[in-house]
């Protein structure tokens, strides 16, 4: 995550009781662990200054030195172990799993006591097993999201009638940035299928709301906190991000009070709708031994929240990164075009039910999360006790990390890894589904991304519309070449410079 590293050069008052607190403690008997190798680091600070705004492509630098599994000090908290190779991978989410379940609460989950409603951040267990099951059954399996087309095909409707208003009024040669209403288009999505309500309607004042604060907690979860690395001056806070998450997540939460109080007036009337996501969670009954008898309003309110910020962001940035890459490979570009065109026509509208007959738009799609995985280190695991991996010694409590983006540039797995190649994926049963490490910009196992099959769907939805609806050309002055490919980490890894085009009805 991207650090404000200003804030660490702090008031010497401020930091001297860190290393009174260090120095005074007895020295410790030498460890007898057998700890993955590294680069060492400095007092207090550990590997923390070396590893910049992109820390998954300075750790990728340091493979060919150290190895597959790379061991970093963080501060005064941080032990951290990355796994950087397919090999490696296979062999933590095959046989050791459940020792690395487990996740680390940053500071700014504490606000609102998130972190105790949270699928993303719970402990590993029971609450957590029940919170997964419920979700894959009510919303992410085959069936469920076959159900709701309709929604999603609303929802692409509405972003290609922004996009074209957008255009209309738009400086001639200066470009929209297209990834603005993919996000919307996903925001809305998810709130019909969670509340049957969109929820980016500039005539709801409330809905306005409620995406300004989503969109203020997707910021500060993506900033690196001083707070984390040095435990000490979380009393402090900085960087005023427990503030500020404070701020937004209350202000979410408020409305999230206020939609169910709706929902309730809605269900006394016996009023007519379709169940959703919303109806399930309030209706819900535990029968199971592992199960609560019912969700509390802290529980609904949280899980709801963490649908909208783990949904939006990566669907967004993913079609961003995979549009970005068609417009510097002209001649990609012309070839997903002409099959799009030869299995959907000019006459109607692109439909979820194509995806299937595009192999090559899929392919297209797979070779970005390659080169571009959303969560570059996916989410960070912790080890629940200490384990032996790969001839070394982890201890309990280690931050550990999979660096996907490194996995997914592995010259010992791919062939010209810095290429864009869809074709490499033509014939090949390779999929993003957590079952072939070295495409796993998903995660794999037990914690690997609930909402996935969905995301895939809106993914691919979402891309193939704006292939088929428009021509898609760059600004005035900008060039394939010249298209500025930085990233910048926060939540997902999204373009620094976010993609400008011009699009042109097809």
């Amino acid at each position: 995550m991207e650090l404000e590293w200003s804030y660490l050069f702090f008031p010497a008052i401020i930091l001297l009781p860190a290393f009174i607190l260090l120095f005074s403690q007895k020295k410790a008997t030498k460890c007898s662990y057998k700890l993955p190798p590294g680069p060492p680091g400095l007092p207090i600070f550990g590997n923390m200054f070396e590893l910049g705004t992109e820390p998954y492509k300075r750790m990728a630098g340091l493979k060919q030195k150290y190895g597959p599994v790379l061991w970093l000090k963080l501060g005064t908290s941080f032990n951290v172990m990355v796994v950087q190779t397919a090999q490696a991978a296979a062999e933590l989410f095959k046989n050791h799993d459940i020792s690395f379940a487990d996740r680390y609460i940053p500071d700014v989950n504490l606000a609102h006591n998130y972190y105790q409603g949270s699928m993303a951040l719970a402990p590993y267990g029971s609450f957590w097993r029940f919170q997964r099951r419920i979700c894959t059954v009510e919303m992410f399996i085959h069936k469920k999201i076959s159900e709701t087309v309709q929604v999603r095909r609303k929802c692409v409707d509405n972003m290609l009638k922004w996009i074209k208003k957008e255009a209309n009024s738009a400086e001639k040669g200066t470009g929209i940035e297209v990834t603005r209403f993919v996000f919307l288009a996903s925001f809305n999505m998810l709130g019909n299928l969670i509340l049957s309500k969109d929820l980016a309607d500039p005539e709801s004042e409330e809905a306005s709301e409620f995406f300004n604060a989503m969109k203020g907690i997707n910021e500060w979860s993506g900033i690196g906190n001083v707070s984390d690395i040095f435990p000490i001056l979380k009393r402090f806070d900085l960087q005023n991000l427990k503030k500020k998450m404070t701020r937004d997540m209350g202000k979410a939460m408020e409305i999230e009070s206020i939609f169910l109080k709706e929902r309730e007036e809605e269900r006394k009337k016996g009023a007519e709708k379709g169940k959703d996501f919303l109806d399930v969670l309030l209706e819900f009954e535990g029968t199971g031994k592992d199960e609560p008898s019912k969700l509390s309003e802290h529980e609904i309110k949280v899980l709801i929240l963490e649908m909208f910020l783990a949904g939006t962001e990566t669907t967004s940035s993913s079609v961003e990164w995979a549009l970005t890459e068609l417009l510097r490979h002209p001649q990609e570009m012309t070839k997903v075009k002409t099959e799009i065109s030869k299995v959907v026509g000019p006459n109607r509208m692109f439909e979820e039910s194509d995806i299937d007959n595009l192999p090559y738009m899929q392919a297209i799609i797979k070779e970005s999360l390659r080169l571009h995985p959303p969560l570059p280190l996916l989410i960070p695991r912790e080890t629940i006790q200490d384990t032996k991996f790969m001839g070394y010694d982890v201890p309990k409590g280690t931050q550990v990390l999979v660096n996907a983006w490194a996995i997914g540039r592995d010259p010992e797995c791919w062939d010209d890894p810095m290429s864009f190649k869809p074709e490499r994926f033509l014939g090949s049963k390779l999929d993003v589904k957590g079952q072939h490490y070295e495409l796993i910009p998903f995660g794999a196992g037990r914690r690997m991304c609930v909402g996935l099959p969905l995301g895939h769907r809106m993914m691919h939805f979402a891309l193939g519309s704006l292939l088929h609806e428009f021509e898609w050309e760059l600004p005035d002055g900008v060039s394939p070449k010249s298209i500025n490919m930085s990233e910048s980490m926060g939540v997902t890894a999204r373009k620094r410079y976010s993609l400008k085009v011009i699009p042109k009805k097809a």
